[in-house]
């Protein structure tokens, strides 16, 4: 008669899982190694074809890579772990072959360095720049590869500084970020009602200030110059919080009292500048400015070269030229990319047009994570 074993107790059940997940942390391990050596051979093929530090950096490649994975995943894992994960696997891949040097505005963990983090993960050299007129300044100069600007709010609209500053640069676009912007508050005490001063950025109070009034009245708000400096100050005083980007809330210590304070929801969207243009990568988007002369209908005909080709304009802004009075640059993204035969037959046309002066700013991939 066969014996039955008896069943496993949940020691040994527990003991069983955590050796299997260890036999794949090492098949991971491996495969990582593994992808490792294909990136350094695919930078030693670049150095033979004489290929120059920018590129390294493909952001059309890393795009398609974060579509094929969205487009086959499925299981447990949430798709945007998934994306947080190779980021840094593609970010520590790169810097085998180059490690990237970016500018972004700062101060220090504000939403354009969490931005930079997003798009280039942390195995790049990240620094700070007190202006936007700063940041272009620092990759025009080749100190470093690449700046990251915001350009627009999902609430407040077009930052146009960072537009005004393309109309005497040589740099182009290279990519875009989109971040959402959600702060939480934290605190060493453990209820709201023990709040009695609470430390922020300006924009972090501005942006929190009617969940502020209604759920800590009274309390005393102390203005700081980053998120850190925010949490460094709570830390030393009784009965204090502080007010942070979600993103950082973990590195910054403290417990969490309430997330999403924010008083309306919203996203900002953030340009890698740089130079060089990415080739196409299936999903594409193209910036271009232009001006033109003052005339009846003008306008209406510039934009018709784009209508007639069933190319999808996806924003126009206009700004004064600070040229001439009354003189206006027009800034306009549209779907493709400038290779895709419609758009570069527009573009053509374009530059046709008496009294038309165009220049095309960056055709990049459209966000992929």
């Amino acid at each position: 008669m066969a014996t039955v074993d008896p069943p496993l107790s949940e020691e040994q059940t527990l003991l069983g899982l955590r050796q299997a997940i260890d036999t794949i942390d090492d098949r991971i391990h491996d495969l990582l190694m593994e992808r490792a050596e294909r990136v350094m051979e695919v930078g030693r093929v670049k150095g033979k074809g004489g290929a120059s530090d920018l590129s390294f950096y493909r952001p059309e490649r890393e795009a398609s890579i974060h579509r094929r994975l969205e487009a086959r995943h499925q299981g447990a894992l949430p798709i945007a772990a998934l994306h947080r994960i190779y980021r840094e696997i593609i970010s520590a891949s790169l810097s085998l072959e180059k490690r990237l040097s970016v500018v972004y505005l700062g101060p220090e963990h504000a939403f354009t360095h969490l931005a930079a983090l997003k798009q280039f993960g942390s195995s790049c050299q990240l620094s700070a720049a007190a202006s936007i007129d700063a940041l272009f300044h620092e990759v025009e100069m080749s100190r470093s590869d690449f700046g990251v600007a915001p350009v627009e709010n999902s609430n407040e609209g077009i930052i146009s500084h960072t537009l005004d500053r393309f109309v005497d640069s040589p740099l182009s676009i290279r990519g875009e970020i989109y971040l959402e912007i959600s702060y939480t508050l934290m605190s060493a005490e453990g209820a709201i009602e023990a709040v009695r001063v609470l430390f922020g950025t300006r924009l972090a109070l501005t942006r929190c200030r009617a969940w502020i009034d209604r759920w800590l009245p009274g309390v005393s708000t102390r203005l700081v110059e980053s998120a850190a400096e925010a949490a460094r100050l709570a830390a030393t005083e009784a009965g204090a919080a502080f007010i942070a980007p979600i993103p950082l809330a973990d590195s910054l210590g403290s417990g969490r009292l309430a997330e999403h304070i924010e008083d309306r929801a919203e996203e900002t969207r953030f340009l890698v500048i740089g130079r060089g243009e990415p080739t196409r990568s299936g999903r594409d988007k193209t910036s271009l400015m232009f001006t033109f002369r003052d005339q009846p209908g003008f306008l209406h005909q510039v934009l018709g070269i784009f209508a007639r080709r069933q190319i999808n304009l996806t924003r126009i802004e206009s700004r004064p030229s600070r040229k001439q009075a009354w003189e206006y640059l027009f800034f306009l993204d549209l779907s493709g990319h400038v290779s895709d035969p419609p758009v570069a037959g527009a573009l053509e046309e374009l530059m046709t047009v008496a009294g038309v002066t165009a220049r095309i700013l960056g055709s990049y991939p459209v966000r992929a994570l």
